[in-house]
């Protein structure tokens, strides 16, 4: 398997650290709204990758996190008179349901940065102790000009940086030597209310980049295998987890960093302030196929800018029903085998596995599943295969199934027969008309 690195800008050749067994870390949700479609494209591209390792016969850890300490959910906190875990909770529960729907295989650890505050601390005593830290009125920052290799990640230099770069430098409204540096614990203001921890570093709270740093090497290991999370994250959440992992530890963090691209909807980049924010439940209530969801958003490689659209989503429900439909024919194939079909599948794995291997091209996997799809059809209109070379066909979709994720074969999320016969009947009748 070949992934394109971010870290190099090139496609390397895939090799756990630990023979057989990858380790995985997804950049979680920030559990002070709901998870828009914009969030969702990047948990099912780890999905993908997740399937994608395992079907190579790797062994997968993977952990995503749950930050539900961060400026936002504080001010919220303030604002709704809430406590921090009462505020937090609906929208915890609404991320597991969504990624039941969606058919997102549970990662392994789901830690929450409120139950990690030793782990947080630990961390900074550690860069503190190697000289990568300061402290002003109870903060505690991370000295980017100590760290020289910092930014190599994105591309953007330390040196560089100025405040409010690319509206992603920020002030954190506390006093520190320099702009670009960045607090690793935020000492605790009135403002905070009853959000807060007293620790060895102080009374307050860890800083956002802190805790992703913390819960990966504690579930992954000081060094782990690939970290995956939205090209919006690589500057300066990323640089930074970088910088105060290799900072505390003195050896490479990560070997493999994965980001996937934007999602538009309808032409136009997702925003609160356009009003364009699209949750699945909206969706779903409009009687959308949650695995029609899922299709629309892995169709596109997920290193290309997406459009989504409600005429993009309804043609992935037609390619689902499509799939659904030659599923449930080929259990209904009868006579003699003679295995004409062979062939086609046999391209079909191969042309699938090839472009999974090639930085999880699933637009180009897709197309040898829908090949195979159209050939199959026509011997099997022609008469030319049978029970056995159905229930043959039936196998390959189920394998290629267990890395798209998209539920094809019957089972609790099928139509019924009398619904699946009916379509096939229609369908008969129109390519006979």
């Amino acid at each position: 398997m070949k992934f394109f690195n971010t870290l190099g800008r090139t496609l390397v050749e895939f090799s756990p650290i630990e023979p057989g067994h990858a380790r995985l870390y997804t950049c979680g949700p920030t559990v002070y709204d709901h998870v828009h479609i914009g969030n969702w494209r990047a948990f099912l591209f780890g999905d993908v990758l997740r399937r994608a390792l395992r079907e190579r016969g790797l062994r997968v850890t993977q952990v995503m996190n749950l930050t539900d300490v961060d400026d936002k959910i504080v001010a919220a906190c303030r604002r709704t008179l809430t406590p921090l875990g009462a505020f937090t909770e609906p929208f915890k529960r609404a991320f597991f349901e969504g990624l039941d729907l969606l058919g997102i295989e549970r990662a392994e650890h789901y830690p929450e940065a409120s139950c990690h505050i030793a782990e947080m601390v630990d961390l900074v005593l550690r860069l503190r102790a190697r000289g990568f830290t300061y402290d002003v009125e109870g903060s505690v920052y991370f000295r980017i000009s100590s760290f020289e290799p910092y930014g190599r990640l994105s591309g953007i230099e330390g040196r560089t940086l100025r405040a409010g770069a690319g509206g992603r430098v920020q002030s954190d409204e506390y006093a520190k030597e320099d702009v670009r540096d960045f607090a690793l614990w935020k000492a605790w203001v009135p403002q905070d209310g009853e959000v807060f921890w007293e620790t060895p570093l102080g009374k307050g709270r860890p800083g956002w980049h802190l805790e992703c740093s913390a819960m990966s090497m504690k579930y992954l290991g000081e060094r782990f295998d690939i970290h995956t999370g939205g090209i919006d994250l690589c500057f300066p959440h990323h640089d930074n987890e970088i910088a105060q992992s290799e900072g505390a530890t003195g050896h490479p963090f990560v070997n493999v960093w994965m980001h996937n691209a934007h999602l538009s909807i309808d032409g136009q980049k997702m925003s609160k302030s356009l009003g364009n924010l699209v949750l699945l439940p909206a969706l779903l209530d409009k009687g959308t196929d949650p695995m029609a969801v899922r299709l629309a958003l892995i169709s596109t490689h997920y290193r290309q800018p997406a459009n989504f659209s409600l005429e993009g989503l309804e043609g992935a429900a037609s390619s689902l029903r499509r799939l659904r439909d030659f599923a449930s024919r080929l259990e209904r194939l009868e006579g003699e085998s003679a295995g004409a079909a062979d062939p086609t599948l046999e391209a079909c794995e191969r042309a699938f596995d090839a472009a999974i291997d090639d930085d999880l091209n699933v637009s180009l996997a897709l197309g040898a599943l829908f090949d195979m799809v159209r050939i199959v059809h026509r011997l099997a209109d022609a008469g030319e295969i049978g029970r056995a070379d159905g229930l043959r066909a039936r196998d390959v979709v189920g394998r290629l199934d267990r890395v798209l994720g998209l539920r094809l074969l019957k089972g609790e999320d099928s139509p019924p027969d009398a619904d699946v016969d009916r379509l096939i009947e229609e369908r008969r009748a129109a390519r006979a008309a």
